[in-house]
């Protein structure tokens, strides 16, 4: 036998070769999806503030943006609904400080009240 490797062996390391190959291209692809979806996640959130900027005045995107600081997620449901309202028609000109207030005020969430009795 000389050095060579036999078309067994050959077979075989085309065969892990191939495999290899095959894992780095789903690897490769798995990050062409990452990659596009945080392209749409980007686009949306682009949207979404060009949106707020047409129908928010400065004063209740300001104000709007310290809710979202200090409740991530009322803000966020704050935000929603401001886009809800906007989508349908509902907003006349531009939501302004105080109709931002009556917003926050009509979407705060009950607050839990502990009477404690002392006998």
């Amino acid at each position: 036998m000389s050095g060579e490797p036999s078309d067994e062996e050959l077979e075989k390391l085309r065969e892990e070769k191939m495999e290899r190959l095959q894992e780095q291209r789903g690897q490769e692809g798995q990050g062409v999806d990452e990659e596009a979806l945080e392209a749409q996640r980007e686009q949306r959130e682009a949207q979404k503030k060009a949106m707020l900027r047409k129908h928010l005045t400065d004063g209740a995107r300001k104000r709007l943006n310290t809710v979202k600081m200090s409740k991530p997620e009322f803000g966020e449901q704050v935000e929603q609904q401001v886009l809800a309202v906007a989508q349908s028609g509902r907003v006349q000109g531009k939501i302004d400080d105080e109709k931002m207030k009556a917003l926050l005020e009509e979407l705060r969430p009950e607050e839990k009240s502990f009477d404690i009795q002392r006998r």
